[in-house]
């Protein structure tokens, strides 16, 4: 999922198409390569959504390979933007600025886009107050044991939103603190040494007694 550098900032509309780029490129991948992928549009001088849409789909999968599940990426992709071609005239602001229950239900109904990546549009591009869940804060939650490691998406959303500030400054920069400590600590195989959170967290206390075992 992309993330604007500055928690709160308001991106301009040609970052706000970057964002929802970002995030349909990011699913199912590391950010490193979706990034890269970002990067070789920008070099192709093909981000913009009126040329992503026109672009033949064969080049437009062949320049953002690195994602991974690059066919698909591309078809959601142009089919995104065709959408907002039709629906706004191809003005990402516009098609942002609409309700906030109205827009996620559009977004959620385009190929390709789900919960993650819906609510990752609404709150980095749109400036939405929707806590975004993926990997990482399913996994931090789940090994503090707020939360049944298979809890749906929504309900562990509610447990975020109904916690915190309604506030997208506020979402967006918990959000990538999450995503910090996952990568610096609580990894898939979690790194327990220096966690701020150990001496509050279930897995981590385990992990220790086993090391103190004889």
């Amino acid at each position: 999922m992309y993330r604007p550098g500055t928690a709160g900032a308001v991106p301009s509309p040609r970052q706000q198409w970057e964002i929802v780029v970002g995030s349909v490129l990011a699913q199912n991948t590391a950010w490193r390569n979706a990034s890269a992928a970002l990067s070789a549009l920008v070099r192709r001088r093909i981000l913009s959504l009126r040329r992503m849409a026109a672009l033949p789909r064969a080049d437009l999968a062949a320049t953002i390979r690195s994602a991974g599940y690059f066919n698909q990426k591309a078809r959601n992709l142009q089919e995104l933007a065709a959408h907002l071609l039709s629906v706004s005239g191809g003005r990402i602001a516009p098609f942002l600025s609409r309700p906030a229950p109205e827009l996620r239900v559009e977004l959620l109904e385009r190929r390709g886009v789900g919960p993650e990546t819906a609510d990752s549009i609404l709150l980095y591009a749109a400036g939405r107050p929707f806590f975004v869940i993926d990997a990482y804060a399913r996994r931090i939650a789940s090994r503090l044991a707020w939360v049944p490691e298979t809890i749906a998406y929504h309900r562990l959303q509610e447990l975020f939103e109904s916690r915190l500030p309604r506030d997208p400054a506020i979402y967006n920069e918990y959000h990538a603190l999450l995503v910090r400590h996952a990568v610096e600590h609580c990894r898939a195989r979690p790194l327990c040494e220096g966690c701020c959170l150990r001496d509050g967290c279930p897995a981590g206390r385990s992990l220790a007694a086993a090391g103190d075992r004889p």
